[in-house]
């Protein structure tokens, strides 16, 4: 993704703002290593091509948002968040394609809400122009990630992937308050 931002000073971020840029930092490291974890696991060549594309726009992202947030204000749970990324991917990958895209789904919606809020408040308070730009573009990539996603699966989900499936978005969800945190 070739983009025309320019990095905003972090400086200049209300401490809002900067916990959410930490959460989705957060958030992009964790989605690197789903991706990663998918590949590491998955042998079905569907599913490891939509692995690798998404792979690539994932850590696209994480770049874009590092280069706006300094490193000294990163999550201090980094390594908690790529260990649950990999097996956020790894393991629904022991099940085949249907739990992959599931999973993805289910990951991808509560990304697409979680910059969603940011994007509102941003806009309300018609503050950080470029940076709101930069995330329109990251969600607009989380909401196609998201469609491939439903495309892709089976209609049915069993009690166990619905179950899977909630406990993702849950752990998203209890992530992105860790992370804001610290």
């Amino acid at each position: 993704m070739n983009s025309s931002f320019t990095p905003t000073q972090e400086a200049e971020f209300p401490a809002w703002l900067r916990q959410d840029m930490r959460s989705n930092h957060a958030g992009e490291t964790g989605a690197v290593y789903i991706y990663r974890g998918i590949l590491s696991v998955s042998r079905d060549e569907q599913v490891r091509t939509f692995a690798r594309d998404h792979l690539m726009t994932e850590e696209n992202h994480l770049e874009l948002i590092s280069s706006e947030l300094a490193v000294y204000h990163h999550s201090v749970f980094l390594p908690l968040w790529k260990l649950a990324g990999y097996l956020t991917g790894a393991i629904p990958s022991l099940f085949g394609s249907n739990a992959v895209y599931a999973t993805i789904d289910a990951v991808e919606t509560f990304v697409g809400e979680h910059y969603l809020k940011q994007i509102d408040r941003l806009k309300a308070e018609a503050s950080y122009p470029e940076l709101r730009t930069l995330l329109e573009k990251c969600r607009d990539d989380e909401i196609n990630h998201r469609d491939e996603a439903r495309d892709a699966k089976s209609t049915g989900s069993g009690l166990f992937l619905r179950g899977w499936c909630w406990l993702v978005g849950k752990g998203s969800k209890y992530a992105v308050i860790l992370a804001r945190w610290r």
